[in-house]
C-alpha cells in the first residue's frame, strides 16, 4: 500500500475540489482517498493524462525543415534522417513524453528505424516503455496502397520531376507485403510483447493506404481475439475528398459494414467527418483521438470536437508528436484544445470538466483498453498527476477561484512534480526515474549525426517531390483510387 498527502484533489477536475486529502493505492489502483488536513506540499493531485495518439518519434519538424508542410509533403521528410537505435529514440520519446505529464502514450509505429527486422525492433520498443515506466499502446502499422499519393503509382509517378521519378520508385513505390503476411506479423509482435504495460494493437494506417481486403481481415482478426485497432482516419481535405469518390456511400459506413467500427477501434484525428459519420462512430463506441497542435502544424484544420461530444463520441486527446512548441507539453495541449472548442460568448460548447476529462478519461481506453471515469476515486486506475500548487498559483489572492482555472488558464510541464501510472512513480521533481533523459537525447542525436551522410541526395529528392506535389493535390489528380 502506497500512500500520499496533497494539499489539494481534484477528483474529477471542473467538478469536484476538495483541499487536503490523503491517498492510498493498492494493486494498480485507488484503494481510498480520505480528507485529510493541509500540509503546505503545495501539491494538487489530478488523474493521469493519456496521449491518445503518437508515434513515439524523438525528431521533430523542425529539425527536418518540414515546418508548416502539409501532411502530403510532411510525411516524406521524416525519411531524410537515418535510423538510430530503436530502444534509444523510444526511449528519448517516451521519457519526453513523461516528463511533460503522460503516464500512458498511444504509439502507432508508422514508421521503422530499420536497423534490424520488424520484431526485434518492436521488442526494443517495449524494452523502452517498461524501462521509462509508461504504459504504451503499440499498434503495428500495416499499409498495402497508394505509398506517394491518393493515387496509383502509375498515376503519380508520371507528374514528379524525371531526375528523381526513379529513385522515389525505387525507394517509396516498390512492392508491399501481402495483407496476409502483414496480418500474421502483427500477430507474431504481440505474442512476443504484449502485456506488463504494453498492449500490442493492430494499426492500418489509414483507409487511402489500407485495401478493402486488409481492413477486412483485421477487422476478423479483431472480432476474434478481440485486438484494438488504432488508425487514422480523415486527417486533411484531400483524403475528404479522396473517400468520397472512393466510397460515394460514405467512409464510415464502409468501416461499419466490413466490421472495423466497434469499441475495440480507435480513429485518430477525424477532423474532417461529418455529424452522421460522428453518429456511426459514437453508435459504436469507437474512440476518436483529436491532435489539435499536429493538425494546425500540418495545415490539417481543426477537428469539429464539439460536434463529437454532441454526438455522443468518446473524445480523447492526442499529440501526435507535434505538440504546439514541438515539446510534447500534454499540459499545454490541453489548453489549446479547450480553449478552440469551449464556446463563443455566452455560448459554451465545452465545459472545464469536459476540458480535462478528454486529456485522460477515453485515452486510456485508446492506450490500454481500460474503460473507466478518468477520475481519482477508489477502484479507478492508479494514474495521477501531481502539479505544484505553490508555482501555478503563486499569485493566488481569493481562495474561492476554483484551481481548475488556473490549471487551464497557464499549467505546463515546468509544473509538473511527479506523475503516477498504475500506481508507479515515472517522474519525481522534474526528472524520469527510469532513465537518463538527457543521456538519452545526447545519445540519439549523436548518432543520428553520425549517420548522416553528407553524400546522400535524398533529401533533395524529397524537396523536389514536395514540389511536385503541390500541384498534384490543388488540381485534384489524387482522386484516383487505385
Amino acid at each position: 500500500m502506497a500512500r500520499l498527502q496533497v494539499d489539494w484533489l481534484l477528483a474529477r477536475p471542473g467538478a469536484a475540489e476538495q483541499r487536503g486529502a490523503t491517498l492510498d493505492i493498492a494493486d494498480e489502483r485507488i484503494a481510498a482517498t480520505t480528507p485529510a488536513a493541509q500540509t503546505g506540499n503545495g501539491l494538487i493531485a489530478l488523474p493521469g493524462l493519456a496521449n491518445a495518439h503518437d508515434h513515439a518519434r524523438a525528431i521533430r519538424s523542425s529539425m527536418l525543415g518540414a515546418f508548416d508542410k502539409p501532411l502530403e509533403s510532411w510525411l516524406f521528410y521524416l525519411g531524410v534522417v537515418p535510423g538510430v537505435d530503436a530502444y534509444l529514440t523510444a526511449a528519448t520519446s517516451l521519457a519526453r513524453s513523461a516528463l511533460r505529464g503522460v503516464g500512458r502514450v498511444m504509439v502507432h509505429y508508422t514508421r521503422q528505424q530499420g536497423l534490424t527486422d520488424p520484431l526485434t525492433e518492436a521488442k526494443a520498443v517495449a524494452r523502452a516503455a517498461r524501462a521509462v515506466g509508461t504504459h504504451v499502446g503499440f499498434a503495428v502499422a500495416m499499409r498495402d496502397r497508394q505509398p506517394l499519393a491518393y493515387a496509383a503509382n502509375a498515376q503519380v509517378l508520371p507528374h514528379l520531376p524525371p531526375a528523381i521519378r526513379d529513385s522515389v520508385a525505387a525507394r517509396l513505390a516498390g512492392p508491399l507485403p501481402a495483407a496476409a503476411a502483414q496480418l500474421a506479423l502483427a500477430d507474431e509482435i504481440a505474442e512476443a510483447c504484449h502485456g506488463d504495460g504494453f498492449n500490442v494493437q493492430y494499426g492500418p494506417n489509414g483507409v487511402q493506404w489500407c485495401s478493402d481486403e486488409m481492413l477486412g481481415l483485421i477487422a476478423e482478426s479483431s472480432a476474434r481475439n478481440g485486438r484494438q485497432v488504432h488508425m487514422h482516419l480523415l486527417e486533411t481535405r484531400y483524403q475528404r475528398e479522396w473517400a468520397d469518390r472512393a466510397y460515394p456511400d460514405g467512409i464510415v459506413a464502409h468501416l461499419k459494414r466490413i466490421g472495423l467500427l466497434s469499441p475495440r477501434l480507435t480513429l485518430a484525428h477525424c477532423a474532417h467527418a461529418r455529424p452522421d459519420e460522428l453518429e456511426l462512430i459514437a453508435e459504436a463506441g469507437a474512440v476518436i483521438a483529436v491532435n489539435t497542435s499536429s493538425n494546425l502544424h500540418l495545415r490539417s484544420g481543426i477537428a469539429p470536437v464539439a460536434e463529437m461530444l454532441k454526438r455522443g463520441c468518446k473524445v480523447a486527446m492526442g499529440l501526435d508528436g507535434c505538440a504546439f512548441d514541438e515539446d510534447d507539453d500534454a499540459l499545454r495541449e490541453m489548453r489549446l484544445l479547450y480553449h478552440l472548442h469551449k464556446g463563443w460568448g455566452y455560448d459554451v460548447a465545452v465545459t472545464p470538466a469536459q476540458g480535462y476529462a478528454l486529456a485522460c478519461r477515453h485515452g486510456r481506453q485508446a492506450v490500454s483498453g481500460i474503460a473507466c471515469e478518468g477520475t481519482i476515486a477508489p477502484g479507478e486506475p492508479a494514474d495521477l498527476l501531481l502539479l505544484d500548487g505553490h508555482a501555478l498559483m503563486d499569485d493566488r489572492l481569493f481562495d474561492d477561484v476554483p484551481i481548475i482555472d488556473f490549471v487551464l488558464a497557464r499549467a505546463s510541464a515546468s509544473h509538473v512534480k511527479q506523475v503516477i501510472v498504475a500506481g508507479k512513480t515515472i517522474v519525481r521533481d522534474g526528472a524520469a526515474t527510469g532513465v537518463d533523459y538527457p543521456a538519452l537525447m545526447a545519445e540519439m542525436m549523436a548518432q543520428l549525426k553520425a549517420r548522416l551522410d553528407p553524400a546522400d541526395k535524398w533529401r533533395a529528392s524529397v524537396q523536389s517531390l514536395d514540389a511536385s506535389l503541390k500541384p498534384f493535390y490543388l488540381q485534384g489528380r489524387h482522386f484516383g483510387c487505385g
